[in-house]
């Protein structure tokens, strides 16, 4: 994809309206050890609370930088509207950042605005196509931090986001893809694979998180594997311009259950 050029610190096509509207749903990333929601990630939706592929079909390639920066405005002026405390989780499009320094002036401006820490934004990336620029991503993701951003690899374990990226990209956050997390309770390859991601990120220093926790069976076993932070339908659907409802009540419960499962592994 060809980067557009710079003008005046901001990119061109980057500016104007977009010829669609659309919202955010928030889902929430809980920590079981510690009983709390610690994230929402936003997620596209259309106004009246459509698919993300509603809105995600209209985003030519002529409107793809534009589109990327409105979801960013989007999903901080909607937390912060929320009274949102925890961290914001952000998807970006790595081929829609020609220059990070320019492109994240929309975001450092809205998030002044409506007085959003620029720590507790992270910016989640997915690599759905072969990366043909590692060096340009990895300058993404260093410049990010540099800002006092925090990035997570999303869907790791599926696709092209695989153990090759982690040779040169050095995120915060991996994201466990739900190909690895389905059915993890009672599959002892799926639990060897898990276990193996949990080394790998302890020794890179990279926090996980599993996604696509569905049931709650997956969550304990996660759980006293070590897999604390996790992400799911079982928790909670994406709401369209909310944060859901209080999960505290199951969270304590589910950290009872864990305490005792893990008691009883140690002394069964």
């Amino acid at each position: 994809m060809k980067h557009c050029a710079r003008v005046a610190g901001h990119c061109g096509r980057c500016e104007g309206e977009l010829p669609f509207d659309f919202t955010m749903a928030f889902q929430p990333i809980v920590d079981l050890a510690e009983a709390r929601v610690t994230t929402y990630e936003a997620l596209v939706r259309g106004p009246n609370g459509e698919s993300a592929w509603s809105v995600l079909s209209q985003v030519t390639d002529e409107l793809l930088y534009r589109f990327d920066q409105a979801c960013r405005v989007r999903a901080i002026e909607m937390a912060s509207a929320l009274g949102m405390q925890e961290k914001l989780s952000i998807n970006f499009l790595p081929n829609a950042v020609y220059e990070p320094s320019a492109c994240i002036q929309a975001t450092l401006e809205v998030s002044r605005r409506v007085g959003w820490p620029t720590d507790k934004i992270v910016f989640e990336f997915t690599e759905t196509e072969r990366v043909s620029d590692q060096a340009h991503l990895k300058h993404i993701i260093d410049s990010y931090r540099s800002m006092g951003f925090t990035t997570a690899l999303d869907d790791f374990g599926n696709g092209y986001a695989n153990l090759d990226l982690l040779t040169v990209l050095e995120p915060d956050k991996l994201k466990v893809d739900r190909e690895l997390v389905m059915d993890c309770d009672r599959d002892p390859r799926r639990q060897a694979l898990l276990r193996a991601v949990r080394g790998l990120a302890n020794e890179l220093g990279l926090q996980v998180i599993a996604e696509g926790v569905e049931t709650r069976e997956e969550a304990l076993w996660l759980g006293r594997a070590g897999l604390t932070r996790q992400q799911g339908y079982f928790y909670a659907r994406p709401a369209v311009a909310s944060l859901g409802e209080d999960l505290t009540p199951r969270l304590r419960e589910l950290r009872e259950a864990l305490t005792a499962g893990t008691y009883r592994s140690r002394v069964g």
